[in-house]
């Protein structure tokens, strides 16, 4: 099984360029030199991207309890830094740091971290079992230019972080993340003396040759700050960082065991007396919160439809309009989707907000808007989507992508004029008028936080006069006061 680890490590390593010591140092000199950076700022997106790896992999429910054990140099100062990002980021971090290094950068970074009420631990006062007292142990005691033999407390803290590596069971044991490299290895040949078996490595610049012998679950690459002349000279290899994180991770993610994959919800409690009477309200204020929240396409849905046969489909929209009269959204008429609603107008949605723990499932009836409100809404997009919605034929077969390309390519040519884009027939919104509201918000040991409200729509009886009708079926559609909002907890 270890081969069968070194040789997928090695295969995913062969993707990325690894540094010899020497182009190391080198490429240190040249970013504090000719291209202007300086120790403090590389220090700062070091121990920013060892704080976003550490939080990628080790979620903040399970081990916010984190030890940075750091050592006299850059590296320390790197562990030191992700050390008070860990911090902002809700952990829990304590630092052993016996050496401490009487320059004002490092200096600043204790204060700043004192100011945070971070513990710093005497390497005497450290737990005989640090299992029992952290989740996480940082390993930032030496980087890449170290050289020799680790001199004491050093020795010693290796020795610890050894025998808790050496634990068959990574459940009954704090993770390991070393930084740059881990601490007691070979820059260039690696773990040649039995050294620490770190869990995670975060490579800054570019991984070490000795990160070829890495053969633990996790590998990123931090520290997003290598400019062309870097890249050029060195023919640099790097994974492209994804969106705007801070680290990559280098290689394929560990394979898992699916049915032990789970979350322990941590939200705040959701009372019933906290929840607002009317589901609309209530929906539109978790939906406000989101938007503000930054998550991304809060009002992506999931929008269930069943045909005439029974047959359910499931597919994502987006919200495009939602107030007392229901949830809008747009799509072709031509659709699979508007073929079951034209058999079978019920429909279910569902919003879910990964990121706080929060979903809402409504229910109701579904019926196209009115033409003029989809033309409104229609006119309304970039002309890109405009075309866009005049090219593509929904659930259609087709002959490949470049019959959509071309089409669009004609239509584009054709209103280069800027004059004005007809909305197809085919193509308009549809209105769900709720019947019932689910608002669930997750908790720890599965105890989860769930409220239905059932939405009962009154019978109206028209009286004879054909102008009270008509002023009576316009209350009907466009206000919500024939309802009864019957409210619900759920288990």
């Amino acid at each position: 099984m270890a081969s069968l680890a070194a040789s997928a490590a090695a295969a995913a390593a062969a993707e990325v360029t690894h540094l010899t010591q020497r182009d190391a140092a080198e490429i240190d000199e040249q970013l504090m030199g000719p291209l202007g950076f300086s120790v403090d700022q590389l220090m700062e997106l070091a121990g920013l991207s060892v704080a976003a790896a550490l939080a990628e992999v080790y979620k903040l429910n399970e081990h916010a309890r984190v030890l940075v054990i750091c050592g006299p140099g850059n590296n320390g100062g790197d562990g030191l830094v992700a050390a008070r990002h860990l911090y902002h980021f809700g952990y829990r971090p304590s630092i052993c740091y016996p050496k401490r290094t009487p320059k004002p950068l490092y200096s600043g970074l204790i204060t700043q971290l004192e100011s945070l009420s971070i513990p710093f631990i005497p390497v005497e006062d450290l737990p005989n079992d640090l299992s029992r007292e952290f989740d996480v142990i940082v390993d930032a005691m030496f980087g890449f230019s170290f050289h020799g033999t680790p001199r004491p407390p050093f020795d010693h803290l290796i020795q610890t972080l050894i025998s808790l590596s050496v634990i068959g069971n990574s459940d009954k044991r704090p993770a390991i993340v070393s930084i740059d490299i881990p601490s007691g290895w070979h820059v260039e040949e690696g773990d040649v003396d039995g050294g620490i078996k770190p869990d995670m490595l975060v490579s800054l610049t570019a991984p070490k040759l000795c990160a070829k012998k890495f053969t633990g679950p996790h590998h990123f690459l931090g520290g997003r700050f290598i400019p062309p002349p870097i890249l050029n000279k060195y023919g640099l290899q790097l994974h492209p960082y994804p969106g705007t994180s801070m680290c990559v991770r280098i290689g394929k993610a560990p394979s898992v065991d699916i049915s032990s994959l789970r979350e322990n919800y941590i939200s705040p409690e959701l009372l019933e007396s906290q929840v607002m009477s009317d589901p609309f309200d209530q929906f539109l204020k978790w939906f406000d919160e989101a938007v503000t929240a930054g998550l991304r396409e809060p009002n992506a849905m999931a929008l269930t439809t069943v045909n005439k046969e029974g047959k359910p489909s499931l597919r994502m929209v987006l919200l495009k309009g939602v107030d007392k009269q229901g949830f809008v959204w747009y799509t072709n008429y031509g659709s699979r989707k508007a073929h079951d609603l034209s058999e079978n107008p019920n429909a279910a949605l569902l919003f879910y907000w990964n990121e706080m723990n929060r979903q809402v499932r409504v229910e109701g009836s579904v019926e196209k808007v009115p033409e003029e409100e989809s033309d409104k809404y229609f006119h309304s997009r970039p002309r890109g989507s405009q075309l866009g919605a005049i090219v593509s034929k929904q659930s259609t077969v087709i002959a490949g992508r470049e019959v959509l390309q071309q089409a669009y390519k004609e239509l584009e040519q054709k209103y280069s004029d800027g004059s004005l884009i007809p909305k197809p027939e085919y193509w308009g919104g549809y209105r769900l008028t709720p019947t019932l509201f689910e608002f669930w918000q997750g908790q720890q040991s599965r105890l989860h936080d769930r409220y239905a409200s059932i939405i009962l729509y009154s019978v109206i009886h028209f009286p004879e006069n054909p102008a009270t009708i008509l002023a009576e079926r316009s209350r009907w559609e466009y206000s919500v006061a024939h309802r009864e909002v019957v409210p619900l907890t759920l288990t």
